[in-house]
């Protein structure tokens, strides 16, 4: 399939009185059109400013070093003017945000806000814009569409408002749709319907979706490439059924190993990663799970590994060096 976004080397930084902080250190993924890449890890893997570095969001103190390149259709998103990426933002590649109440304007209307977006990037009269924007309304699924329209956020429920924000997101008929933890304010329910609307609207729309969580269960709904990211690093890729039928990592390991499962007695004890993830201010030198790690050996606290190919996948670990897992007994500290 043809590539429509590469992401090679990132790097973002934050300087701060304390150091630089090194939140996303040299990651490299691609999307194909049409295509759908979820990132996950936990909170502080450098997920969400992987997806603000691509949109050129990051504010100072932050900044995308100049050695990273982020082609988008051909073009290098870090070398373009700020001008030429507010075209792009919101009609090329749309994202949705994580809370939508923080996201929407509390002032102004739903229909007047997706309409602003329209009226934006498509060079179109208030009645168009409008007619667009009820348009959008309807095809999320939002009930009475004439009517809630006319709503200000507050008076919708959070399921509404996600629906409003993704009417809004894609009201410009966006190639790339990037989506960073759409569902977490979410209750179970709406997340399940949201997910389903997302899938659909892919579907229906033919746009490539870029997909950041830190639940594992959302990244297996919706994708067909899934990328690890830990300490800044994407530590493991691949398809997403293999990767959750055979993790290759231990991180990726043990985040599926700490899953609750369906049917689980509630005296059940959850497994658990031991530890803290590291100060992003300063790395560890070797493999930056190791002090985490239930495998960690010697070459791991003195070397950072690369990706390694092992069968359909990729694994930053030292045990996949020969091209298959190495079994060694587990070092679990007492």
């Amino acid at each position: 399939m043809t590539e429509l976004l590469n992401v090679g080397n990132l790097r973002t930084g934050f300087h701060t009185h304390g150091g630089v902080i090194r939140a996303v250190d040299g990651v490299d993924f691609a999307i194909a059109k049409g295509g759908a890449l979820g990132i996950v890890g936990e909170s502080g893997s450098g997920k969400s400013v992987t997806a603000l570095s691509i949109m050129r969001l990051i504010d100072l103190p932050g900044r995308v070093e100049p050695t990273s390149s982020i082609v988008f259709e051909g073009r290098d998103l870090v070398t373009l003017s700020e001008e030429e990426m507010t075209g792009i933002r919101g009609n090329e590649i749309s994202m949705i945000f994580q809370e939508p109440m923080t996201s929407l304007n509390p002032v102004f209307t739903v229909g007047e806000q997706i309409a602003e977006s329209v009226r934006l990037h498509q060079d179109v009269g208030r009645k168009e814009a409008h007619d667009r924007a009820l348009e959008m309304m309807r095809l999320v699924g939002i009930p009475s569409a004439e009517k809630r329209i006319r709503d200000y956020p507050h008076q919708m429920s959070g399921g509404m408002r996600q629906r409003v924000m993704i009417g809004m997101a894609l009201s410009c008929n966006p190639k790339l749709l990037i989506a960073d933890e759409p569902t977490t304010a979410l209750d179970v329910t709406v997340q399940a319907q949201i997910l389903e609307l997302m899938k659909e609207l892919r579907e229906k729309l033919g746009m490539a979706i870029l997909l950041i969580t830190h639940d594992l269960g959302v990244g297996a709904e919706m994708v067909d490439e899934v990328a690890v990211m830990y300490g800044g690093k994407i530590v493991e890729r691949g398809p997403v059924a293999e990767i959750f039928a055979n993790p290759q990592h231990p991180y990726t390991e043990a985040l599926l190993r700490s899953i609750p499962l369906l049917g689980m007695r509630y005296t059940t004890r959850l497994m658990a990663i031991r530890g803290m993830v590291p100060s992003p201010l300063d790395w560890p030198q070797g493999c930056r799970f190791a002090p985490r790690c239930d495998y960690a050996f010697d070459r791991c606290d003195r070397e950072l590994p690369p990706l390694f190919r092992v069968g359909g996948q990729e694994a930053a670990c030292w045990l996949c060096e020969k091209g298959a897992r190495e079994i060694r007994p587990l070092a679990v500290p007492s």
